[in-house]
Protein backbone atom coordinates (compact mmCIF):
# COMPACT_ATOMS: atom_id res chain seq x y z
CA UNK A 1 0.00 0.00 0.00
CA UNK A 2 1.03 3.40 -0.65
CA UNK A 3 2.60 5.73 2.17
CA UNK A 4 0.09 8.67 0.48
CA UNK A 5 -3.43 8.43 1.59
CA UNK A 6 -3.90 10.43 -1.65
CA UNK A 7 -1.97 8.19 -3.87
CA UNK A 8 -4.76 6.74 -5.71
CA UNK A 9 -5.64 10.22 -7.54
CA UNK A 10 -2.12 9.98 -9.00
CA UNK A 11 -1.55 7.11 -10.89
CA UNK A 12 -0.25 8.37 -13.85
CA UNK A 13 1.14 11.30 -12.93
CA UNK A 14 4.65 11.89 -13.85
CA UNK A 15 6.49 14.66 -15.56
CA UNK A 16 9.85 14.02 -17.46
CA UNK A 17 11.26 16.64 -18.88
CA UNK A 18 13.29 16.64 -22.16
CA UNK A 19 16.14 17.62 -21.67
CA UNK A 20 16.58 14.95 -19.36
CA UNK A 21 15.30 12.16 -21.63
CA UNK A 22 19.13 10.78 -21.85
CA UNK A 23 19.72 11.07 -18.00
CA UNK A 24 17.70 7.31 -17.32
CA UNK A 25 17.79 3.83 -16.29
CA UNK A 26 14.39 1.91 -17.41
CA UNK A 27 15.84 -1.71 -17.73
CA UNK A 28 19.03 -3.86 -16.85
CA UNK A 29 21.97 -2.89 -18.15
CA UNK A 30 20.69 0.66 -19.78
CA UNK A 31 19.12 -0.80 -22.85
CA UNK A 32 17.35 -3.99 -24.05
CA UNK A 33 20.40 -4.91 -26.15
CA UNK A 34 21.83 -5.13 -23.08
CA UNK A 35 25.12 -3.53 -23.68
CA UNK A 36 25.94 -2.32 -20.20
CA UNK A 37 26.77 1.43 -21.05
CA UNK A 38 25.42 4.35 -20.09
CA UNK A 39 26.59 6.74 -23.02
CA UNK A 40 24.85 10.26 -21.25
CA UNK A 41 27.06 10.56 -18.75
CA UNK A 42 28.73 14.10 -18.49
CA UNK A 43 29.68 14.31 -14.64
CA UNK A 44 31.92 11.59 -14.04
CA UNK A 45 34.86 11.35 -15.75
CA UNK A 46 38.55 9.74 -16.02
CA UNK A 47 39.60 12.76 -14.64
CA UNK A 48 37.60 12.98 -11.60
CA UNK A 49 36.84 9.37 -10.60
CA UNK A 50 39.57 9.37 -7.92
CA UNK A 51 40.22 8.72 -4.28
CA UNK A 52 40.71 12.36 -3.81
CA UNK A 53 37.49 13.39 -5.50
CA UNK A 54 35.37 10.61 -5.70
CA UNK A 55 33.93 8.07 -2.79
CA UNK A 56 30.91 7.02 -0.69
CA UNK A 57 28.58 9.93 -0.65
CA UNK A 58 25.31 8.33 1.51
CA UNK A 59 23.49 5.66 1.74
CA UNK A 60 19.64 4.68 1.91
CA UNK A 61 18.77 1.98 4.49
CA UNK A 62 16.69 -0.84 3.45
CA UNK A 63 14.79 -4.30 4.64
CA UNK A 64 16.62 -6.64 3.09
CA UNK A 65 19.37 -7.77 0.25
CA UNK A 66 19.59 -6.10 -3.12
CA UNK A 67 20.17 -7.87 -5.87
CA UNK A 68 18.14 -5.77 -8.52
CA UNK A 69 19.69 -4.12 -10.26
CA UNK A 70 18.43 0.03 -9.59
CA UNK A 71 16.82 1.96 -11.77
CA UNK A 72 17.00 6.01 -12.06
CA UNK A 73 14.13 8.43 -13.68
CA UNK A 74 14.62 12.12 -13.37
CA UNK A 75 12.38 14.80 -12.17
CA UNK A 76 9.33 12.82 -11.54
CA UNK A 77 6.49 14.51 -9.50
CA UNK A 78 5.39 12.96 -6.59
CA UNK A 79 2.52 13.89 -5.53
CA UNK A 80 2.89 16.70 -2.59
CA UNK A 81 6.78 16.11 -2.90
CA UNK A 82 7.34 17.86 -5.88
CA UNK A 83 9.99 17.08 -8.56
CA UNK A 84 12.44 14.08 -7.64
CA UNK A 85 15.51 12.35 -9.22
CA UNK A 86 14.12 9.08 -8.07
CA UNK A 87 16.36 5.95 -7.98
CA UNK A 88 13.79 2.90 -7.24
CA UNK A 89 15.48 0.06 -5.68
CA UNK A 90 13.74 -3.56 -5.11
CA UNK A 91 14.63 -6.21 -1.99
CA UNK A 92 14.56 -9.82 -0.77
CA UNK A 93 12.29 -8.68 1.82
CA UNK A 94 9.68 -8.35 -0.89
CA UNK A 95 9.64 -4.09 -1.03
CA UNK A 96 9.83 -1.80 -3.79
CA UNK A 97 11.19 1.59 -2.46
CA UNK A 98 11.45 5.00 -4.35
CA UNK A 99 14.51 7.34 -2.96
CA UNK A 100 15.61 10.77 -4.04
CA UNK A 101 18.58 9.84 -5.82
CA UNK A 102 20.44 13.01 -4.99
CA UNK A 103 20.01 12.23 -0.99
CA UNK A 104 17.60 15.11 -0.44
CA UNK A 105 16.21 12.81 1.86
CA UNK A 106 16.68 9.68 4.11
CA UNK A 107 13.42 7.92 4.00
CA UNK A 108 11.54 6.87 0.97
CA UNK A 109 9.49 8.96 -1.14
CA UNK A 110 7.19 5.80 -1.62
CA UNK A 111 7.59 1.96 -0.12
CA UNK A 112 5.35 -0.83 -0.60
CA UNK A 113 5.84 -4.42 0.83
CA UNK A 114 4.30 -7.44 -0.85
CA UNK A 115 5.13 -9.06 2.25
CA UNK A 116 2.35 -8.72 4.83
CA UNK A 117 2.89 -11.34 8.19
CA UNK A 118 -0.03 -10.49 10.13
CA UNK A 119 -2.03 -11.99 7.11
CA UNK A 120 0.15 -15.20 6.80
CA UNK A 121 2.28 -13.56 3.39
CA UNK A 122 6.06 -13.27 3.77
CA UNK A 123 8.78 -13.36 1.61
CA UNK A 124 9.96 -17.60 1.13
CA UNK A 125 12.40 -18.32 3.26
CA UNK A 126 15.65 -19.50 1.61
CA UNK A 127 15.25 -23.24 3.90
CA UNK A 128 12.07 -23.44 1.88
CA UNK A 129 13.77 -23.65 -1.45
CA UNK A 130 16.26 -26.15 0.28
CA UNK A 131 18.76 -23.55 -1.00
CA UNK A 132 21.29 -20.63 1.04
CA UNK A 133 22.18 -19.20 -2.41
CA UNK A 134 19.64 -16.17 -1.45
CA UNK A 135 19.41 -15.90 2.07
CA UNK A 136 17.82 -15.45 4.92
CA UNK A 137 14.71 -15.09 2.20
CA UNK A 138 13.56 -14.64 -1.60
CA UNK A 139 11.52 -12.03 -2.64
CA UNK A 140 12.53 -10.30 -5.12
CA UNK A 141 15.65 -10.29 -7.46
CA UNK A 142 14.85 -10.06 -10.84
CA UNK A 143 15.84 -6.17 -11.95
CA UNK A 144 12.58 -4.41 -11.92
CA UNK A 145 11.17 -2.52 -15.68
CA UNK A 146 9.85 0.64 -16.14
CA UNK A 147 7.48 1.76 -19.04
CA UNK A 148 7.91 5.55 -19.87
CA UNK A 149 4.92 5.57 -21.66
CA UNK A 150 2.16 4.89 -18.85
CA UNK A 151 5.05 5.30 -16.04
CA UNK A 152 4.55 1.92 -14.80
CA UNK A 153 6.93 0.25 -12.81
CA UNK A 154 6.89 -3.83 -13.56
CA UNK A 155 8.19 -6.05 -10.45
CA UNK A 156 8.43 -9.54 -10.10
CA UNK A 157 7.65 -11.11 -6.60
CA UNK A 158 7.87 -14.36 -4.77
CA UNK A 159 5.78 -15.31 -1.05
CA UNK A 160 4.79 -17.85 0.99
CA UNK A 161 1.33 -17.49 2.27
CA UNK A 162 -0.52 -19.03 4.98
CA UNK A 163 -4.04 -18.79 6.31
CA UNK A 164 -3.95 -20.22 9.76
CA UNK A 165 -1.46 -22.29 11.96
CA UNK A 166 -2.48 -25.64 10.77
CA UNK A 167 -3.12 -24.69 7.27
CA UNK A 168 -0.14 -25.66 4.95
CA UNK A 169 2.01 -23.11 3.30
CA UNK A 170 0.98 -22.28 -0.55
CA UNK A 171 3.97 -20.36 -2.75
CA UNK A 172 2.72 -17.88 -4.94
CA UNK A 173 4.57 -15.23 -7.71
CA UNK A 174 3.02 -12.26 -8.86
CA UNK A 175 3.49 -9.64 -11.46
CA UNK A 176 2.89 -6.39 -9.97
CA UNK A 177 2.72 -2.87 -12.05
CA UNK A 178 3.37 0.05 -9.67
CA UNK A 179 2.95 3.78 -10.21
CA UNK A 180 6.26 5.27 -10.48
CA UNK A 181 4.93 7.98 -8.75
CA UNK A 182 2.99 6.95 -5.59
CA UNK A 183 3.70 2.52 -5.62
CA UNK A 184 -0.30 1.87 -5.78
CA UNK A 185 -0.93 -1.12 -8.22
CA UNK A 186 -2.10 -0.22 -11.91
CA UNK A 187 -4.20 -2.26 -14.56
CA UNK A 188 -6.41 -4.08 -11.85
CA UNK A 189 -2.68 -6.19 -10.67
CA UNK A 190 -1.04 -7.53 -9.42
CA UNK A 191 -1.41 -10.95 -11.55
CA UNK A 192 -0.52 -14.28 -10.16
CA UNK A 193 1.80 -16.06 -12.42
CA UNK A 194 0.42 -19.34 -13.78
CA UNK A 195 1.30 -21.18 -16.54
CA UNK A 196 1.17 -25.09 -17.89
CA UNK A 197 1.92 -26.12 -21.80
CA UNK A 198 1.70 -29.99 -23.16
CA UNK A 199 4.77 -32.14 -22.36
CA UNK A 200 5.64 -35.49 -21.16
CA UNK A 201 8.55 -34.52 -18.39
CA UNK A 202 9.14 -35.85 -15.15
CA UNK A 203 6.93 -33.81 -13.39
CA UNK A 204 4.66 -33.65 -15.79
CA UNK A 205 0.23 -34.51 -14.79
CA UNK A 206 -2.21 -35.35 -17.31
CA UNK A 207 0.52 -34.80 -20.50
CA UNK A 208 0.69 -31.14 -19.22
CA UNK A 209 4.12 -29.31 -17.52
CA UNK A 210 2.75 -26.50 -14.92
CA UNK A 211 4.74 -23.77 -13.66
CA UNK A 212 6.10 -24.15 -10.05
CA UNK A 213 6.11 -21.78 -8.12
CA UNK A 214 8.15 -22.97 -5.63
CA UNK A 215 11.09 -24.65 -7.63
CA UNK A 216 11.27 -21.88 -10.60
CA UNK A 217 13.33 -18.98 -9.67
CA UNK A 218 13.08 -15.97 -11.32
CA UNK A 219 17.32 -15.26 -11.73
CA UNK A 220 17.12 -12.88 -14.84
CA UNK A 221 15.66 -9.26 -15.55
CA UNK A 222 12.56 -8.39 -16.71
CA UNK A 223 12.26 -7.21 -20.11
CA UNK A 224 9.89 -4.43 -21.74
CA UNK A 225 9.63 -5.24 -25.94
CA UNK A 226 6.64 -3.63 -28.17
CA UNK A 227 4.48 -3.44 -25.12
CA UNK A 228 5.07 -6.55 -23.84
CA UNK A 229 6.42 -7.61 -20.93
CA UNK A 230 9.14 -10.65 -20.64
CA UNK A 231 9.82 -13.17 -17.25
CA UNK A 232 11.63 -15.94 -17.15
CA UNK A 233 13.08 -18.96 -14.75
CA UNK A 234 15.33 -21.18 -13.97
CA UNK A 235 16.26 -22.58 -10.19
CA UNK A 236 17.62 -22.22 -6.84
CA UNK A 237 20.67 -24.02 -6.50
CA UNK A 238 19.90 -26.53 -9.20
CA UNK A 239 17.08 -27.70 -6.86
CA UNK A 240 14.49 -29.54 -9.33
CA UNK A 241 11.94 -30.42 -10.56
CA UNK A 242 12.38 -26.84 -12.61
CA UNK A 243 12.21 -25.88 -16.23
CA UNK A 244 13.11 -22.90 -18.13
CA UNK A 245 10.24 -21.03 -18.85
CA UNK A 246 9.82 -16.95 -20.80
CA UNK A 247 6.14 -16.01 -19.90
CA UNK A 248 4.81 -13.03 -21.74
CA UNK A 249 2.39 -10.36 -20.45
CA UNK A 250 0.40 -7.52 -21.88
CA UNK A 251 2.33 -4.25 -20.29
CA UNK A 252 -1.49 -2.65 -20.21
CA UNK A 253 -3.75 -5.05 -18.98
CA UNK A 254 -1.40 -7.85 -17.58
CA UNK A 255 -2.90 -10.54 -19.39
CA UNK A 256 -0.71 -12.91 -19.95
CA UNK A 257 -0.33 -13.12 -23.67
CA UNK A 258 2.27 -16.38 -24.33
CA UNK A 259 4.35 -19.23 -22.79
CA UNK A 260 7.20 -20.72 -23.87
CA UNK A 261 8.90 -23.91 -21.99
CA UNK A 262 12.36 -24.81 -22.61
CA UNK A 263 12.27 -28.29 -21.52
CA UNK A 264 8.88 -29.73 -21.96
CA UNK A 265 9.65 -33.15 -22.21
CA UNK A 266 12.52 -33.13 -20.03
CA UNK A 267 13.49 -30.94 -17.08
CA UNK A 268 15.74 -27.77 -16.47
CA UNK A 269 17.88 -25.59 -18.73
CA UNK A 270 16.90 -22.63 -16.89
CA UNK A 271 17.39 -18.88 -18.02
CA UNK A 272 20.06 -17.91 -14.96
CA UNK A 273 22.16 -15.05 -16.76
CA UNK A 274 23.61 -14.03 -13.77
CA UNK A 275 21.08 -11.42 -12.88
CA UNK A 276 21.76 -10.43 -16.42
CA UNK A 277 18.05 -9.81 -18.52
CA UNK A 278 17.45 -11.76 -21.60
CA UNK A 279 17.65 -9.05 -25.01
CA UNK A 280 15.39 -7.95 -27.73
CA UNK A 281 16.18 -6.43 -30.79
CA UNK A 282 14.36 -3.46 -32.80
CA UNK A 283 11.87 -5.96 -34.52
CA UNK A 284 10.99 -7.51 -30.97
CA UNK A 285 12.63 -10.66 -31.34
CA UNK A 286 13.97 -12.14 -27.89
CA UNK A 287 17.48 -13.61 -27.39
CA UNK A 288 18.15 -16.22 -24.28
CA UNK A 289 20.68 -18.15 -23.17
CA UNK A 290 20.02 -21.89 -21.65
CA UNK A 291 21.67 -23.60 -18.63
CA UNK A 292 22.37 -27.51 -18.60
CA UNK A 293 19.43 -29.82 -19.02
CA UNK A 294 18.45 -32.60 -22.15
CA UNK A 295 18.74 -30.98 -25.72
CA UNK A 296 16.99 -33.23 -28.25
CA UNK A 297 15.56 -30.25 -30.83
CA UNK A 298 18.11 -31.36 -33.68
CA UNK A 299 15.97 -34.62 -33.57
CA UNK A 300 12.58 -33.01 -33.64
CA UNK A 301 12.64 -32.97 -30.14
CA UNK A 302 11.43 -30.00 -27.88
CA UNK A 303 14.07 -29.51 -25.54
CA UNK A 304 16.77 -26.71 -25.84
CA UNK A 305 19.57 -27.70 -22.62
CA UNK A 306 22.60 -25.34 -23.16
CA UNK A 307 21.33 -23.28 -26.16
CA UNK A 308 20.96 -19.53 -27.52
CA UNK A 309 17.27 -19.22 -28.63
CA UNK A 310 15.85 -16.78 -30.71
CA UNK A 311 12.17 -16.13 -29.48
CA UNK A 312 9.15 -14.60 -31.17
CA UNK A 313 5.72 -14.82 -32.52
CA UNK A 314 4.53 -17.34 -34.94
CA UNK A 315 0.44 -17.11 -35.72
CA UNK A 316 0.29 -15.38 -32.08
CA UNK A 317 2.14 -18.05 -29.99
CA UNK A 318 5.77 -17.36 -28.62
CA UNK A 319 8.03 -20.05 -29.90
CA UNK A 320 11.29 -20.61 -31.27
CA UNK A 321 12.58 -19.53 -34.38
CA UNK A 322 16.11 -20.33 -34.41
CA UNK A 323 18.56 -21.58 -31.91
CA UNK A 324 22.27 -22.19 -31.87
CA UNK A 325 23.85 -25.32 -29.54
CA UNK A 326 27.57 -25.70 -28.74
CA UNK A 327 28.68 -29.44 -30.46
CA UNK A 328 29.54 -29.97 -27.47
CA UNK A 329 26.52 -29.51 -25.40
CA UNK A 330 26.41 -33.12 -24.30
CA UNK A 331 29.94 -32.43 -22.21
CA UNK A 332 28.29 -29.33 -20.65
CA UNK A 333 25.19 -30.64 -19.40
CA UNK A 334 27.06 -33.80 -17.94
CA UNK A 335 29.70 -31.33 -15.78
CA UNK A 336 27.31 -28.60 -14.93
CA UNK A 337 28.96 -26.05 -17.32
CA UNK A 338 25.96 -24.16 -18.32
CA UNK A 339 25.68 -21.88 -21.29
CA UNK A 340 23.03 -20.40 -19.68
CA UNK A 341 25.07 -19.08 -16.49
CA UNK A 342 26.24 -15.94 -19.38
CA UNK A 343 24.02 -13.44 -20.69
CA UNK A 344 23.63 -12.53 -24.23
CA UNK A 345 24.70 -9.02 -25.42
CA UNK A 346 23.36 -7.80 -29.18
CA UNK A 347 26.35 -5.57 -30.41
CA UNK A 348 25.48 -3.28 -32.63
CA UNK A 349 25.31 -3.28 -36.12
CA UNK A 350 28.76 -4.13 -37.98
CA UNK A 351 30.48 -3.91 -41.48
CA UNK A 352 31.18 -7.19 -43.56
CA UNK A 353 29.47 -10.48 -43.79
CA UNK A 354 27.70 -10.15 -40.27
CA UNK A 355 25.97 -7.14 -39.88
CA UNK A 356 24.05 -8.41 -36.47
CA UNK A 357 26.11 -10.48 -33.96
CA UNK A 358 25.54 -11.15 -30.01
CA UNK A 359 27.78 -12.74 -27.82
CA UNK A 360 27.72 -14.67 -24.71
CA UNK A 361 29.88 -16.91 -22.71
CA UNK A 362 28.99 -19.21 -20.01
CA UNK A 363 30.81 -21.64 -17.50
CA UNK A 364 32.33 -23.67 -20.58
CA UNK A 365 34.19 -20.26 -20.69
CA UNK A 366 34.23 -20.00 -24.45
CA UNK A 367 32.69 -16.96 -25.95
CA UNK A 368 30.65 -17.50 -28.66
CA UNK A 369 30.09 -14.84 -31.38
CA UNK A 370 26.95 -15.55 -33.05
CA UNK A 371 24.87 -14.51 -35.96
CA UNK A 372 21.43 -13.09 -34.96
CA UNK A 373 19.94 -13.49 -38.11
CA UNK A 374 21.33 -17.39 -39.29
CA UNK A 375 22.07 -18.68 -35.26
CA UNK A 376 23.62 -22.22 -36.59
CA UNK A 377 21.55 -24.25 -35.25
CA UNK A 378 23.37 -27.57 -34.10
CA UNK A 379 26.34 -29.30 -35.57
CA UNK A 380 27.51 -32.51 -34.26
CA UNK A 381 31.30 -32.22 -35.40
CA UNK A 382 32.56 -28.60 -34.65
CA UNK A 383 31.14 -25.33 -33.98
CA UNK A 384 31.41 -23.79 -37.39
CA UNK A 385 28.27 -22.70 -37.50
CA UNK A 386 29.13 -19.75 -35.43
CA UNK A 387 30.41 -16.68 -36.30
CA UNK A 388 33.47 -17.32 -33.92
CA UNK A 389 34.38 -18.84 -30.87
CA UNK A 390 37.33 -18.01 -27.91
CA UNK A 391 38.68 -19.60 -25.30
CA UNK A 392 38.98 -16.90 -23.36
CA UNK A 393 38.00 -17.69 -19.65
CA UNK A 394 40.76 -19.49 -17.19
CA UNK A 395 37.20 -20.56 -15.24
CA UNK A 396 33.74 -20.59 -14.93
CA UNK A 397 32.29 -17.07 -16.52
CA UNK A 398 28.82 -15.72 -15.25
CA UNK A 399 26.83 -12.73 -16.09
CA UNK A 400 27.88 -10.72 -19.63
CA UNK A 401 29.80 -8.56 -21.27
CA UNK A 402 29.75 -4.44 -21.62
CA UNK A 403 30.44 -2.97 -24.69
CA UNK A 404 30.98 0.58 -25.91
CA UNK A 405 32.67 2.07 -29.23
CA UNK A 406 34.10 -1.00 -30.44
CA UNK A 407 35.12 -2.83 -27.08
CA UNK A 408 33.79 -5.64 -25.43
CA UNK A 409 34.68 -5.92 -22.04
CA UNK A 410 34.89 -8.75 -19.42
CA UNK A 411 35.10 -9.69 -16.20
CA UNK A 412 35.41 -13.34 -15.68
CA UNK A 413 35.70 -16.23 -12.64
CA UNK A 414 39.27 -15.78 -10.93
CA UNK A 415 40.93 -13.13 -13.56
CA UNK A 416 41.39 -9.60 -14.45
CA UNK A 417 39.17 -7.47 -16.43
CA UNK A 418 39.55 -7.82 -19.93
CA UNK A 419 38.76 -5.64 -23.36
CA UNK A 420 38.46 -7.12 -26.63
CA UNK A 421 37.81 -4.77 -29.64
CA UNK A 422 35.38 -5.84 -32.59
CA UNK A 423 35.55 -5.69 -36.01
CA UNK A 424 33.50 -7.07 -39.08
CA UNK A 425 31.47 -8.55 -36.01
CA UNK A 426 34.62 -10.46 -34.33
CA UNK A 427 36.41 -9.99 -31.77
CA UNK A 428 40.10 -10.16 -31.46
CA UNK A 429 42.00 -13.30 -30.63
CA UNK A 430 43.61 -11.69 -27.87
CA UNK A 431 42.33 -8.66 -24.93
CA UNK A 432 44.03 -5.60 -26.69
CA UNK A 433 44.22 -4.68 -22.43
CA UNK A 434 43.88 -5.98 -19.10
CA UNK A 435 42.94 -5.03 -15.56
CA UNK A 436 45.18 -5.89 -12.98
CA UNK A 437 42.65 -6.74 -10.01
CA UNK A 438 42.12 -10.53 -9.97
CA UNK A 439 38.52 -11.08 -8.97
CA UNK A 440 37.69 -14.58 -7.84
CA UNK A 441 34.31 -16.09 -7.59
CA UNK A 442 31.77 -15.37 -9.54
CA UNK A 443 33.43 -12.37 -11.43
CA UNK A 444 31.42 -9.42 -12.05
CA UNK A 445 29.02 -8.02 -14.54
CA UNK A 446 31.07 -4.64 -16.13
CA UNK A 447 28.98 -1.49 -16.39
CA UNK A 448 30.20 1.55 -18.44
CA UNK A 449 29.11 5.17 -18.20
CA UNK A 450 31.02 7.67 -20.81
CA UNK A 451 29.72 10.75 -22.61
CA UNK A 452 29.42 9.29 -25.85
CA UNK A 453 32.30 8.35 -27.14
CA UNK A 454 34.47 10.34 -24.54
CA UNK A 455 35.25 9.77 -21.25
CA UNK A 456 34.59 6.02 -20.68
CA UNK A 457 35.00 4.07 -17.22
CA UNK A 458 34.34 0.42 -17.05
CA UNK A 459 32.94 -0.05 -13.61
CA UNK A 460 32.77 -3.33 -11.98
CA UNK A 461 31.70 -4.49 -8.32
CA UNK A 462 33.39 -7.65 -6.77
CA UNK A 463 30.33 -9.79 -5.24
CA UNK A 464 29.65 -12.58 -2.98
CA UNK A 465 31.13 -15.92 -3.54
CA UNK A 466 29.21 -19.19 -3.72
CA UNK A 467 30.92 -20.69 -1.10
CA UNK A 468 32.98 -18.14 0.43
CA UNK A 469 32.02 -16.15 3.99
CA UNK A 470 30.87 -12.92 3.74
CA UNK A 471 32.47 -10.26 2.35
CA UNK A 472 32.35 -6.12 1.80
CA UNK A 473 31.49 -5.21 -1.62
CA UNK A 474 34.42 -3.58 -3.76
CA UNK A 475 33.52 -1.02 -6.70
CA UNK A 476 36.42 -0.42 -8.69
CA UNK A 477 36.78 2.06 -11.74
CA UNK A 478 39.36 1.36 -14.83
CA UNK A 479 40.03 3.62 -17.85
CA UNK A 480 38.17 2.46 -20.38
CA UNK A 481 40.60 3.18 -22.55
CA UNK A 482 43.24 1.85 -20.89
CA UNK A 483 42.24 -1.27 -18.21
CA UNK A 484 45.79 -0.68 -17.05
CA UNK A 485 44.70 2.34 -15.32
CA UNK A 486 43.16 1.83 -12.18
CA UNK A 487 40.92 5.19 -11.44
CA UNK A 488 39.17 4.29 -7.64
CA UNK A 489 38.41 1.06 -5.72
CA UNK A 490 36.32 1.74 -2.62
CA UNK A 491 39.28 0.26 -0.55
CA UNK A 492 41.71 2.98 -1.24
CA UNK A 493 39.81 5.03 1.78
CA UNK A 494 37.97 2.60 3.51
CA UNK A 495 37.13 4.25 6.32
CA UNK A 496 35.75 6.44 4.12
CA UNK A 497 34.15 4.58 1.11
CA UNK A 498 33.81 0.89 2.42
CA UNK A 499 30.72 -0.49 0.97
CA UNK A 500 28.50 -3.36 3.15
CA UNK A 501 28.54 -6.63 2.71
CA UNK A 502 27.78 -7.70 -1.01
CA UNK A 503 25.29 -9.76 -2.88
CA UNK A 504 26.14 -11.73 -5.74
CA UNK A 505 26.06 -11.06 -9.33
CA UNK A 506 25.04 -7.28 -8.82
CA UNK A 507 25.27 -4.62 -11.28
CA UNK A 508 26.23 -1.15 -9.97
CA UNK A 509 23.99 1.65 -11.94
CA UNK A 510 26.00 4.78 -13.02
CA UNK A 511 24.20 7.37 -13.96
CA UNK A 512 23.61 11.65 -13.19
CA UNK A 513 27.05 11.72 -11.81
CA UNK A 514 26.63 8.94 -9.08
CA UNK A 515 27.13 5.12 -8.74
CA UNK A 516 24.08 3.13 -6.66
CA UNK A 517 24.97 -0.54 -5.60
CA UNK A 518 23.15 -2.64 -3.82
CA UNK A 519 24.06 -4.79 -1.10
CA UNK A 520 23.15 -7.41 1.95
CA UNK A 521 21.22 -4.34 4.12
CA UNK A 522 21.75 -0.79 1.92
CA UNK A 523 21.86 1.19 -1.43
CA UNK A 524 25.45 2.51 -1.10
CA UNK A 525 25.69 5.93 -3.43
CA UNK A 526 29.06 6.99 -4.88
CA UNK A 527 29.80 10.41 -6.49
CA UNK A 528 31.96 13.01 -6.27
CA UNK A 529 32.82 14.49 -3.23
CA UNK A 530 31.96 17.97 -1.69
CA UNK A 531 34.89 20.19 -2.60
CA UNK A 532 36.83 21.66 0.82
CA UNK A 533 36.31 25.50 1.35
Amino acid sequence: MSNFSFARFALGLFTLLPSFTGAQVVTSQYDNARTGANLNETILTPANVNVKQFGKVFSFQVDGPIYAQPLYLPRVEVPGKGLHNIIYVATEHDSAYAFDADGQTSEPLWKVSFAHPEAGVVAVPARDVDCPFISPEVGITSTPVIDLKTGTLYVLARTRESTGILSSNTYVQRLHALAITTGVEKFGGPMVIDASVPGHGPDSSGGQVRFNPLRDNPRASLLLANDRVYLTWASSCDVGPYHGWVIAYDAHTLAQVGVFNTSPDALESGIWAGDTGPAADKDGNIFVATGNGTFDAANNGRDYGDSVLKLGWTSGKLDVLDYFTPYNQDSLNRNDKDLGSGGVVLLPDQSGAHAHVMVVIGKGAVIHVIDRDTLGKFHVEDDSNAVQELAAAPDEAFGAAAYWNGHVYYQFSNDVLKDYTVSNGRLSHEPVARGSTRFVDPGSTPTVSANGKKNAIVWVLSSRGWRSADRAAVLYAYDATNLAHELYNSEQNSARDHAALATRFSIPTVINGRVYLGTRSELDVYGLLPKEK
